[in-house]
């Protein structure tokens, strides 16, 4: 596949999602809509980003769960069976600071090797500030609210919990950024 669409992306988590993890889908819409949201920061990328917003959990769906680390099994999924596009894939398999995440797996080196950082750092920021500026079933939710949520539902001393707590200051550095972007932006 040489592209993508928006189109195709919410038809694929949606088949993906919907019906096994139908909170998961509504979070990965509500990312979506922050997504076209904030489209407008990353220019020509907009549908970049809103793509991998809605397809950013994928991997969580039951039957592409191969490892139990979703970032790099909803990758694979997309590169192994739609043959998508390089950088979205690899939106999908870094978003949210999955390498920390991975690292705690002990999947770091799988995760660089496959699917490498991109160096957009509006696009990351971007899909980071919509993941984590909602909740799990898709209403808006300030930063520091979606990571005591996850610590919340995981515990502080459970491996996401652990990942969540290491990532939190890239997490709030990053939605930062974007927050301070989108106050410059006429409205």
């Amino acid at each position: 596949m040489d592209g993508w669409t928006v189109e195709w992306a919410s038809t694929v988590a949606e088949a993906e999602l919907s019906g096994p993890l139908p909170r998961r889908w509504s979070h990965s819409l509500g990312v979506s809509q922050r997504a076209a949201e904030v489209a407008e920061l990353v220019g020509e990328e907009a549908e970049l980003l809103v793509s991998a917003a809605i397809l950013h959990d994928v991997g969580y769906a039951p039957r592409l769960a191969e490892t139990g680390f979703h970032p790099l099994d909803g990758a694979r999924f997309l590169r192994d069976t739609y043959a998508a596009d390089g950088r979205l894939v690899r939106l999908v398999a870094n978003h949210s600071y999955a390498l920390l995440e991975a690292e705690e797996r002990e999947l770091r080196a799988v995760l660089e090797a496959e699917f490498p950082l991109l160096d957009d750092q509006r696009l990351v920021d971007a899909l980071v500030f919509c993941d984590m500026t909602t909740t799990p079933d898709g209403d808006r939710t300030s930063a520091e609210e979606r990571i005591s949520e996850i610590v919340g539902r995981y515990g502080p001393t459970s491996l996401v919990g652990r990942f969540i707590r290491r990532a939190e200051p890239d997490i709030r550095a990053a939605v930062g950024r974007v927050e301070a972007a989108l106050a410059t932006q006429p409205r």
